[in-house]
């Protein structure tokens, strides 16, 4: 691995319409970083969707997982932490030679294709949102944090707040 290089990428992706531009929760604007709420625009994107939101069943979550598992040891990337939720994706990898913008779009491409081969509804639709996150881990200490989180942060948040 080149020194300039992170360590990993932490990389997340959403399922298609359940984190929509304006969200309440909060988003992202492309090369803008965090915005605040902002529901009319919301409602504007949620009334646009050109197909129904399918969340992730537990089956769907295994076969994502799966797929990103399959794919990087295809790749022979180092896999740290894999976890599909209900509504979005979450992996930590080390791609040596690869930019996290690739890495989340070949992971993100897998996972459709193996939720296709096994459930018709997922064709001839969107699965996952456009794009996605990623972000480069350039230190021990933050890969173990973003391992935790992956791994076990989120279901205690999950816990308090009672969703998924």
């Amino acid at each position: 691995m080149n020194d300039d290089e992170p360590l990993a990428y932490f990389i997340t992706w959403t399922v298609y319409g359940t984190f929509l531009q304006g969200d309440g929760r909060g988003w992202r604007r492309r090369r803008e970083g965090e915005q605040q709420p902002q529901p009319r625009l919301a409602r504007w994107r949620r009334d646009r969707l050109k197909h129904p939101i399918l969340l992730l069943e537990n089956a769907h979550q295994v076969v994502v997982e799966q797929e990103i598992e399959r794919h990087c040891t295809h790749r022979n990337w180092r896999l740290w932490a894999r976890s599909a939720r209900t509504n979005h994706v979450h992996a930590v990898v080390t791609a040596p030679g690869y930019a996290g913008k690739r890495v989340r779009d070949q992971l993100k491409a897998n996972g459709t294709r193996g939720l296709r081969e096994h459930w018709e509804i997922f064709r001839d639709r969107a699965v996952w949102s456009e794009l996605g996150d990623w972000r480069c881990v350039n230190t021990d200490e933050d890969l173990e944090s973003v391992i935790l989180y992956v791994n076990e942060a989120q279901d205690r948040m999950e816990f308090r707040h009672g969703g998924q």
